[in-house]
């Protein structure tokens, strides 16, 4: 358990900041998403004081966790964000945030979601084809209005990542080719209704080296440069997100080194600085709850059946993920070999391999970095309810999210005469 969290055990318990997860599961039910007010905040102001006088704003990736109390916390706080969907550009708007902190990201951008962007009056639309531009640019004109714009260039450089959230090699869906980008922005100063206003990127997810950070930013430094000479004035740099995190022997960098090694890559240039942090601000401040439904003992392995599956949190069945998991009550004996299993109909739908635990039925369990790409990539697959959400302030639990009925999982279907 390492960066921002504040699960820690209290005479042989596992404790959410100061409130019980025993109590919690007893109260909210399982599976339970339960994240760490403390955390969270801690997490921001890292990244926050880590800029120093720089100018800089912070764009939280909507898509690591979407939860409206989550969103609106960031928002107090001063944080802008960074969306890919019409969806949730409503969710940071009713949740308080403020529309000029907006970026908008994504391939695959459709008419209606622009139009409720330019009508919001977001800080930049990320265009990633050059077909997007001119589209956005009719929709402008339609609605008279004039497009704040950054392209996303892929630098064409390797992550080191899973291949499934590398974003900025040649051959990923993602940007505009870097030997296309001159071109594109001297073609999109002609355009009436866009105003060209920054340079993005974004390489990736779950860097766990500052290398690949520094390696881009240094070539859409070397295009700044090019651009600027050609009287182009860029207002943002946005050099994207991706920071890993710690879910078993991963040895990120810092926050402080991360946004240090960028500020110092920038220089003494101008340009205001955007990043787009998602998992390195949310996923540790978050645990998936789940109880011990049935054991099976088998000749070649033991199975731990857990109440929580692949609907719950894609990631191991998606990514071949890690979670640690660790019981929420200590206790001494014999531990076992099992397969923490769920009880979807699916031979992927598991959540640790081969893991050492001490367990009977009944015993809770917590699915530790659970709080990015959790509950946001859930789903209801077999017909299960998307599971409840807590946020503990101290020692108290806010429900944020209900547990969701069957009744309601089926009650926009329709049978036909």
């Amino acid at each position: 358990m390492s960066g921002f969290t504040s699960f820690t055990y209290q005479h042989g318990q596992l404790y959410a900041e100061a409130a019980s997860l025993v109590d919690i599961a007893k109260e909210f039910g399982t599976p339970c998403y339960v994240y760490s007010r403390a955390a969270l905040i801690a997490a921001y102001q890292e990244f926050d004081r880590a800029f120093a006088d720089h100018d800089h704003l912070i764009c939280y990736a909507v898509k690591a966790n979407s939860n409206l109390a989550i969103l609106n916390m960031l928002a107090r706080l001063g944080s802008g964000f960074d969306i890919v969907s019409g969806g949730e550009l409503l969710r940071v708007l009713k949740a308080g945030g403020d529309p000029r902190k907006i970026v908008f990201s994504g391939v695959g951008k459709n008419q209606d979601e622009m139009r409720a962007a330019l009508a919001a009056g977001i800080l930049c639309f990320n265009v990633e084809s050059e077909m997007e531009l001119l589209s956005l640019n009719q929709l402008a004109k339609e609605m008279n209005k004039v497009a704040p714009v950054s392209l996303r260039v892929n630098p064409d450089v390797d992550a080191k990542t899973h291949p499934y959230i590398s974003t900025g090699l040649k051959e990923n869906k993602f940007g505009i080719p870097m030997t296309e980008a001159e071109r594109i922005y001297a073609a999109a100063h002609e355009f009436t209704h866009v105003h060209i206003t920054g340079l993005d990127c974004h390489i990736g997810s779950q860097l766990t080296a500052i290398d690949p950070f520094i390696e881009a930013s240094n070539k859409m430094l070397n295009l700044l440069d090019h651009l600027e000479k050609q009287g182009l004035h860029i207002e943002h740099l946005d050099l994207g997100g991706g920071l890993g995190i710690r879910y078993s022997q991963e040895s990120p960098p810092s926050i402080k080194d991360y946004v240090t090694a960028l500020c110092n890559s920038v220089g003494q240039r101008k340009q205001r600085i955007l990043i787009e942090p998602g998992r390195s601000l949310i996923g540790n401040t978050g645990l998936l709850l789940t109880r011990v439904e049935y054991l099976k003992h088998a000749p070649h392995r033991n199975f731990a059946i857990v109440d929580a599956a692949m609907n719950d949190l894609m990631r191991p069945a998606l990514y071949d993920a890690y979670h640690e998991i660790l019981p929420v009550v200590k206790k001494p004996g014999d531990v076992n070999t099992y397969q923490v299993v769920g009880p979807v109909c699916e031979t992927g739908d598991f959540i640790g391999h081969d893991r050492k635990l001490n367990l009977t039925k009944e015993d809770l369990l917590a699915v530790m970095s659970a709080g990015a790409y959790g509950m946001s990539m859930s789903s209801n697959y077999n017909t299960r309810p998307r599971a409840a959400e807590v946020m503990v302030d101290g020692d108290t639990a806010h429900l944020i999210r209900a547990r969701e009925t069957i009744e309601q999982l089926i009650a926009s279907e329709k049978i036909l005469d």
